[in-house]
């Protein structure tokens, strides 16, 4: 298949672009202008008015915004902006600001095992619940 691509070497854009292909044909040249003669094997296909201008041609830098030049500008601007700068400092302080769950769990464990002591409590109890909150089915309904 490469090599297929190979052989059309420059003919190549032209054929995938949709424009008509130009051929330099192989035959001993007639006449006295003594080159190649160039033929078109697609007649050329009236439009019928403007046709479709390629952003990138209009407009160089064009960004995907817009096809006005100096909107696009703005518009690519205004979203890397918003998307980039606000996003990073706004997110990164509130990530910094977020509470540490971690801390306050080990803070409030200390604190318990010192009421529990101090309670003369042990620090923790061989009944994890209440016995007095647990129903236990009867011998019957087993």
């Amino acid at each position: 298949m490469l090599t297929r691509l190979a052989r059309l070497g420059p003919a190549l854009p032209r054929l995938l672009s949709g424009q008509p292909a130009r051929f330099v044909s192989q035959s001993k040249p007639s006449g006295a202008a003594g080159s190649a003669a160039v033929k078109e094997l697609h007649a050329p296909v009236d439009q019928g008015g403007h046709g479709e201008v390629d952003p990138y041609v209009k407009n160089p830098d064009y960004h995907g915004f817009s096809s006005d030049p100096h909107v696009d500008l703005w518009n690519m601007r205004a979203v890397f902006f918003c998307g980039i700068s606000v996003a990073l400092v706004i997110g990164g302080t509130f990530l910094a600001y977020l509470p540490d769950n971690r801390h306050w769990a080990r803070r409030e464990a200390e604190r318990l095992i010192v009421q529990r002591e101090a309670e003369g409590l042990p620090v923790i109890s061989e009944n994890y619940y209440d016995p007095s909150k647990i129903i236990l089915p009867s011998a019957e309904e087993k």
